[in-house]
């Protein structure tokens, strides 16, 4: 099977610098740089389609915007692009939720995934009115993805369960296609959920032999329930030319986070009720030295904030040769990202996916012909000469003397008539001292 990949919708905010927000943190000053208007995301998403990524992520919460309402104004933009929209299923009933997906992709011509979340921390659990405990939480989803998946079979659903019950529910149109779902959880009763429904198994971006340790746990448990399912992963990305620019760009993102911010995000993050975010937190165990956890895999981001806290980061040729071992291991779809979203998309998009196209795994999912390796117009290749080479390797972490950083890209030009939305240069804002989630 071929890599698919996906990008990210900031709906909390974007910015040259880590936004927060989740957890039951605030987004933060960092988040408003660029703000999350149907304007801007439409935007990143119509750069994310040229580049040839399928998708995009869209997060839940009370933190960013609604996820359903904004990937639907923008895809009135969009011609091809997917979105996987994030939801959480205690919030609306699964009648309801199976007739909305039904909706949206009449309405998008077959453009939705279904990233299914069970829960965030409790206190925001709480605050929508869902009083249920983690486990419990995981036991409704199941209960809700069993209804769901019955009407969109366009079945009648008679339905008694300790947390759901519908009567002579049915749909009157199913949905064409059936929208794929996507899950990720690390505790035993994620896992449970993930073999009994779900189509493609989401992972944060853990070390390679972690990796394929929870591949073969949930393979094992959905081979018993007689399914096979995909397997992606959620990471974020910094890609240069050179793997000294990216590095640089991974340590500029820490600049601004004193020790203390540091220590006062990891004290937050520790109280979280996710296996998913304890796994996180154990790569780094809060120190700001040694990131590099595995070659080119880096822990900076879950330094400053939670959910997926790591990024591949290094040379065009170096995140692409992490991905193919990633794929080695079972791995099929890239969630990725990147600070500020559309310049990275860029980055990623030129400089990495016309190398793993040349290996022959990866091809635009418009079938057009994939842009050379790592082109750039002259203008930005001259500008990089007048800055000289980035200075030294920022493996380390926050603390040290940051090298020169690689300049960012001017984005490219989006086929649209919509004007460039975003300066050449924005103004640097003080990062958000945040532990946030991107809700997967």
């Amino acid at each position: 099977m071929g890599l698919t990949f996906h990008w990210f919708l900031p709906t909390n905010g974007d910015s040259r610098h880590v936004v927060g927000g989740g957890h039951g943190t605030p987004v933060g000053a960092a988040g408003g740089d660029r703000p999350p208007t149907v304007r801007y995301l439409t935007q990143i998403a119509r750069a994310a389609e040229d580049l040839g990524f399928l998708g995009a992520l869209t997060p839940t919460g009370a933190w960013c915007e609604d996820a359903w309402l904004t990937t639907a104004m923008i895809s009135q933009h969009t011609e091809r692009l997917k979105f996987l929209v994030a939801f959480r299923p205690g919030f609306l009933s699964p009648t309801l939720a199976a007739q909305m997906a039904a909706s949206y992709q009449r309405q998008t011509g077959g453009r939705l995934l279904l990233n299914v979340v069970t829960g965030g921390e409790s206190r925001e659990q709480r605050a929508y009115g869902d009083f249920l405990d983690k486990d419990a939480r995981y036991a409704r989803t199941d209960e809700f993805l069993h209804v769901v998946r019955a009407l969109w079979r366009g079945a009648e659903v008679d339905f008694t369960g300790e947390h759901l019950r519908v009567e002579q529910a049915r749909l009157t149109q199913v949905p064409d296609p059936v929208p794929e779902i996507y899950f990720g959880g690390s505790s035993p009763a994620a896992g449970q959920v993930a073999a009994r429904h779900v189509q493609t198994y989401l992972t944060w971006g853990e070390p390679p032999a972690q990796v394929a340790e929870k591949i073969a746990w949930v393979r094992a448990l959905a081979a018993r329930e007689s399914r096979d399912l995909r397997f992606g992963i959620r990471l974020h990305v910094i890609t240069r030319e050179r793997s000294e620019q990216a590095w640089a760009e991974a340590r500029r993102l820490l600049d601004g986070f004193d020790a203390e911010t540091v220590r006062a995000v990891q004290r937050g993050l520790a109280r979280s009720e996710s296996e998913g975010q304890r796994r996180m937190l154990a790569l780094h165990g809060g120190d700001p030295t040694g990131l590099e956890i595995h070659p080119n895999l880096w822990a900076g981001i879950g330094l400053v904030r939670g959910g997926a806290g790591t990024a591949l980061v290094g040379s065009h040729a170096e995140v692409a040769d992490r991905i193919i071992e990633y794929h080695r291991l079972g791995i099929d779809e890239f969630v990725l990202s990147g600070y500020p979203h559309l310049e990275e998309a860029y980055w990623f998009g030129e400089g990495v996916l016309p190398l793993l196209a040349a290996r022959g795994l990866w091809s635009h999912p418009a079938a057009g012909p994939v842009a050379g390796p790592a082109a750039r117009p002259a203008a930005r290749v001259e500008a990089d000469r007048a800055r000289g080479p980035a200075a030294g390797d920022a493996r380390g972490g926050a603390g040290d003397a940051a090298p020169a950083s690689a300049p960012a890209p001017e984005p490219a030009p989006v086929p649209t008539p919509a004007p460039a939305l975003v300066p050449a240069s924005v103004p640097a804002a003080a990062p958000a001292p945040s532990s946030a989630s991107d809700a997967r």
